[in-house]
């Protein structure tokens, strides 16, 4: 077991990429931590204890910056420390930029850029503690390449990756790897909704010839949380089948 005993907080972990990453992390012998704002995560958390994972589920917003703080605070006490932070949770609003709303523009920049920033900064003081962290946040290859109709996605993702070269710098000297992994079109609840002809135009731009699946993108979250990447820090993961341009 590549994570055995190791205390897991994974953001957005009751659906999409997330759920897969929180599966994959509890059969490799992690405690898991999983954050949603869907009640889906109690039936999730439900499943992992019945399957002999130790499991809490917190309904958290991770934009709210208090809410974060207590819920690090809850997790903390009931396991004693946090070894990994999954950095998942994310949401689109997708508008040309001419037809964006200010509302749709707050909106993205509250989950996935404030999110993750209220989340690293929650538990990297525990991190720091026990000198030992695994940080790893979700980006986007088109946070490399740009996508029509996404301003503040793009922006969002875009700002990741740099914030994760910032905090390599800062938290490595802890024994604290930061990392990002930047998916490509992957098949989730989320993509579903884009219409058909987007998804159909958008194979010929995947040398693979494929979309991916979430546990793609929980085997890049595996790897990068494991000891095998105890070197491996400041870098952002691509895992698109080589659409990244």
């Amino acid at each position: 077991m590549r994570l055995k005993e190791k205390i897991a907080l994974i953001t957005g972990g009751a659906n999409g990429i997330g759920l897969a990453t929180t599966e994959r992390f509890a059969k490799e012998g992690a405690k898991i931590i999983l954050w949603d704002i869907s009640d889906k995560g109690n039936d999730v958390a439900e499943h992992l204890r019945k399957e002999g994972t130790e499991a809490i589920f917190k309904k958290v917003s991770v934009s709210n910056q208090d809410e974060v703080q207590k819920a690090v605070a809850e997790a903390k006490e009931h396991f004693g420390r946090i070894d990994i932070l999954i950095n998942n949770a994310g949401i689109t609003r997708d508008r040309t930029l001419l037809k964006m709303s200010k509302q749709e523009w707050d909106d993205v920049m509250a989950v996935n850029l404030t999110g993750v920033f209220n989340c690293t900064q929650a538990v990297a003081p525990i991190m720091k503690e026990q000198q030992y962290g695994r940080i790893i946040s979700a980006s986007s290859n088109v946070a490399i390449r740009g996508n029509f109709g996404q301003t503040n996605y793009v922006a969002t993702k875009s700002a990741i990756i740099g914030m994760t070269k910032v905090w390599a710098m800062e938290l490595g000297r802890y024994g604290i790897t930061v990392n990002c992994i930047a998916p490509g079109f992957i098949t989730t609840a989320m993509t579903d909704l884009m219409p058909e002809e987007i998804r159909e135009q958008s194979i010929p731009n995947i040398p693979l010839g494929k979309w991916g699946v979430p546990d793609d993108i929980a085997n890049g979250y595996l790897y990068l949380a494991s000891d095998e990447a105890s070197f491996v820090s400041g870098i952002c993961l691509t895992i698109d089948g080589g659409a990244a341009r």
